[in-house]
């Protein structure tokens, strides 16, 4: 990781941790009081709590012109992004795909020309709807290794920051409050429950949190879709097309909706937003991530639109390209960023259950 980028955010950390006037505001505060010094993985630790919510920056007065020049969200989002990118496996990749939009355009036009290739290449030996242009085998054969690789390098570049954070062995109830927190997003609406000041500096607004709730919800309806249709295939014999009115079909639908409008919704805001209080150089990434998110909900609800009509192979191509894309994209994107924050909540749980069993003892006398 960038020594530099750990030395000015601990910096400012221990400024904050002197001045403690934004306690309470939301998971980053609590865990830098608990400190009093800190190390390269208490950095990170705090760096992976933080949404960006900027409440802390507008809230501060050691801020520009003040000589100290707190920029708490800013140093934070740089060392967020450079530990992605030091844990994430193969390092290269990820360095290239966080801060530069057009690798993540690249990317797309190659899942593009993939799925042409294959569609010409290898067909159909016969099948309703999509298998009648891609078999049902050759979509498997494509998209599972597709799909269980990044998992693979996921899991490597999690196990690198939960060792760099000092995580311990997880309980139960660890999970179960980052899930709660997660799922609610209480991060984005801060220690005041009044919402964030993301998009319009010092006014708080809740439109951060729910266009994160469109996205979050919208993804795992969609990835509902699909798995209840490997189910249906597998387990049912119950092979597709599935009618609008089957689970599949109600998930995919409503998750795509959710989507498109989410990452569209997310394009305007961090157009709204101030970029210098956040990571600059990755800004560029950050919105091809989100256009290719975006892109992805949008294709499949034309196809699904469209499927009936002549254009469907070539909406099916692009489609799926878009899909194969984003599954390779998923470890060194802005996509990681949902699977580091859990983990930075799992262990922000750990700290808070070890600091109440410490309350607890009781004191020695003296």
């Amino acid at each position: 990781m960038q020594t530099d980028l750990i030395q000015e955010a601990r910096r400012q950390a221990e400024v904050c941790n002197a001045c403690r006037y934004c306690e309470g505001y939301c998971s980053v505060f609590p865990s830098l009081h608990a400190e009093r010094a800190f190390s390269d993985g208490d950095i990170t630790q705090l760096a992976n709590l933080c949404h960006n919510c900027r409440g802390c920056h507008y809230a501060c007065q050691y801020t520009a012109p003040h000589e100290f020049d707190l920029n708490l969200p800013k140093a934070l989002a740089e060392v967020r992004r450079d530990s992605w990118e030091s844990f994430a496996w193969p390092q290269p990749l990820a360095r290239r795909f966080h801060t530069h939009g057009g690798a993540i355009a690249l990317a797309l036009v190659i899942g593009f020309a993939l799925l042409f290739w294959a569609i010409r290449a290898i067909g159909s030996s016969g099948g309703e709807g999509f298998y009648a242009v891609l078999s049902h085998n050759a979509m498997v054969a494509i998209f599972a290794p597709a799909f269980l690789l990044p998992l693979f390098s996921l899991a490597i570049s999690l196990r690198r920051y939960w060792t760099e954070v000092g995580g311990k062995p997880i309980q139960m109830s660890d999970l179960t409050a980052a899930f709660k927190r997660a799922g609610k997003m209480q991060d984005l609406a801060a220690g005041h429950g009044e919402g964030c000041n993301f998009e319009d500096e010092d006014r708080f607004s809740h439109a951060r949190r729910h266009v994160h709730h469109a996205i979050m919800y919208g993804f795992l309806l969609c990835f509902a879709s699909t798995s209840v249709a490997t189910i249906m295939h597998y387990g049912f014999d119950h092979h597709a097309p599935y009618g609008f009115w089957s689970l599949p079909k109600l998930f995919g639908v409503l998750g795509g909706v959710l989507l498109t409008l989410g990452c569209c919704a997310m394009v305007l805001l961090k157009q709204k937003s101030d970029r210098n209080l956040g990571d600059v150089s990755a800004w560029g990434g950050d919105i091809g991530f989100i256009l290719l998110l975006g892109f992805v909900a949008l294709s499949g609800l034309v196809l699904y639109a469209f499927g009936w009509s002549a254009i469907m192979p070539v909406l099916l191509a692009v489609h799926l390209g878009s899909v194969l894309a984003l599954f390779f994209l998923t470890p060194y994107t802005k996509m990681a960023h949902g699977f580091y924050r859990l983990a930075a909540l799992v262990r922000d749980a750990q700290r808070k259950r070890e600091a109440s069993v410490v309350r607890q003892q009781p004191t020695s006398p003296a």
